[in-house]
């Protein structure tokens, strides 16, 4: 492990943004600095990223979407607090995908969507483009941001799966 303990946000983020323009995403030091950067992360806005995951899991086990205030309770977050740290750039959302990624898990956080889209899995336009941005910015190449979403959370229902079995 490095010392990135030590390093302050500022040169966390400029490490990372140098390896995305790079696009050598898919290097163990990047991985270890979205883990260092998701960890400062969820110490500045509460939301518990380990939490989060294990619901992320549980509703890929249960083959199921969740909702943002789903993210919210599992860390014992009001939503009225929470609710401008889960998404954009920078929220919750994507410190969770950053997760996902180095960890070579799919993109679990395709199973969380909006109210409206609780029954049918389906992501609201704004949400949608933020997710495939996120992917974007972590080097996954996304042309229809529609089927890539769909393709992200069945991959998370497949491992999901995988993991009861």
């Amino acid at each position: 492990m490095t010392a990135l303990p030590a390093k302050t946000d500022k040169e966390i983020e400029n490490f990372i943004r140098n390896y995305e323009l790079k696009g050598a995403t898919a290097l163990p030091f990047y991985h270890e600095l979205l883990e260092e950067r998701a960890r400062r992360s969820q110490i500045k806005h509460k939301l518990n990223i380990d939490k989060s995951l294990a619901l992320l899991r549980q509703a890929a086990i249960e083959q199921r979407c969740i909702t943002y205030g789903d993210l919210a309770r599992a860390s014992d977050v009001a939503w009225s607090q929470a609710h401008r740290l889960i998404s954009g750039a920078n929220g919750h959302l994507d410190r969770l995908l950053d997760v996902c990624y180095a960890r070579g898990l799919p993109m679990l956080t395709a199973l969380c969507v909006n109210q409206s889209g609780l029954k049918t899995g389906e992501l609201e336009e704004y949400s949608l483009a933020g997710f495939a941005a996120g992917a974007r910015r972590l080097g996954i190449p996304v042309v229809d941001e529609l089927a890539f979403h769909h393709e992200s959370r069945d991959a998370s229902w497949r491992w999901g799966r995988e993991q009861s079995q």
